[in-house]
């Protein structure tokens, strides 16, 4: 029941920290390319790439690793809101745009996964 527990309160972390750095992003950015969202899912992918590296590298513990992972970066990533904003776009007739945004979304956390993962793998060399 504690794991539950801290879970939740991870997770809950990591919503309100997505909900700061989205607003503080949104009030910068005026552009039809949903530039928060992609930030976001980026910023935690890197961070899920250097989680998952730790505990293959046993740098941290399984537990640590469900209180980040699952808790705080499944509070904090949001790939639901990125698919509504692609279907967004695409109903306002942004095609283009809403493909670019299709493509790096799934093209860019891939890239950032395997960096984070770099980023550990390097120190452990």
């Amino acid at each position: 029941m504690t794991t539950f527990l801290l879970v939740a309160a991870c997770g809950g972390l990591g919503a309100v920290t997505r909900f700061v750095l989205n607003t503080s992003i949104q009030r910068l950015w005026n552009n039809a390319f949903p530039l928060s969202t992609f930030v976001i899912n980026v910023i935690a992918t890197f961070c899920a790439g250097i989680a998952a590296a730790a505990y293959a590298y046993q740098t941290v513990d399984q537990h640590t690793y469900l209180l980040f992972v699952t808790g705080f970066l499944g509070g904090f990533s949001t790939f639901s809101t990125a698919i509504n904003e692609m279907v967004s776009l695409t109903r306002k007739e942004r095609f283009g745009m809403a493909a670019l945004y299709c493509a790096l979304t799934i093209v860019v956390p891939l890239l950032c996964v395997a960096a984070g993962w770099f980023c550990i793998a390097v120190t452990q060399s």
